[in-house]
């Protein structure tokens, strides 16, 4: 069972998550707050596997929140769910420990399919965000970065294509035609190749090194 922790100002919006949470079978709501000042305290106690956190709230920025957890030092999945898609924040974000990043406009399902994935290892971002990200990438100079110690098979490859593109590890297992599991494994060999330990770090990196085909 996922033990999950909601920071959402947007009563609406966090009554959907609730609700989706509770309803999902796989997970359990553990908390939920509305400010900073609550957030910090529910952080303080702890008790939960993946924290939702909003970046507007309405005494402080989630921001500060999501670098107090990942400072707690506990196993947490942190999951950005916002409104705001621009690049300060997202890397702001990233920066501070989070490892995922999806916009309101998401389904409520895939919201809570990205939990799962989150959970399992993997760092799940909306599209628009990964394809922002990735523009803002300038083309290296020959001799600007190392090759990879160790090349990309032709499946990471492909993998690697796919993720950039937004796809869940579940989205890249249909259009590839194999299972879930296999993806992860070809996810954590992409990591390590790139010595990253995020898909948004990873997206970074393949794109620094020319590894992405231009959009």
């Amino acid at each position: 069972m996922i033990r999950v922790a909601v920071i959402e100002d947007d009563p609406v919006m966090r009554g959907i998550l609730c609700d989706a949470i509770d309803a999902s079978g796989d997970m359990r709501l553990a908390s939920q707050v509305d400010n900073v000042a609550s957030a910090l305290r529910m952080i303080d106690t702890g008790g939960y596997d993946v924290l939702l956190c909003d970046l507007g709230l309405p005494d402080g920025s989630g921001i500060d929140l999501i670098r107090q957890e990942a400072q707690t030092g506990r196993d947490t999945d942190i999951l950005v769910i916002t409104m705001f898609a621009n690049q300060k924040n997202v890397l702001n974000a990233v920066r501070a420990g989070a490892r995922g990043y999806l916009l309101k406009d998401e389904r409520i399902e895939d919201c809570i399919e990205a939990i799962r994935n989150i959970r399992k290892g993997g760092s799940p971002i909306s599209p628009i965000i990964a394809r922002q990200l990735l523009k803002q990438i300038p083309p290296d100079r020959p001799g600007d970065t190392p090759p990879l110690a160790a090349p990309l098979t032709e499946r990471e490859y492909e993998v690697l294509n796919l993720l950039s593109r937004g796809l869940s590890n579940s989205d890249c297992a249909g259009v590839l035609k194999i299972s879930s599991n296999t993806v992860g494994t070809h996810i954590k060999s992409i990591y390590r190749k790139l010595e990253v330990n995020s898909r948004t770090e990873a997206l970074f990196e393949a794109a620094s090194k020319g590894l992405l085909p231009n959009r």
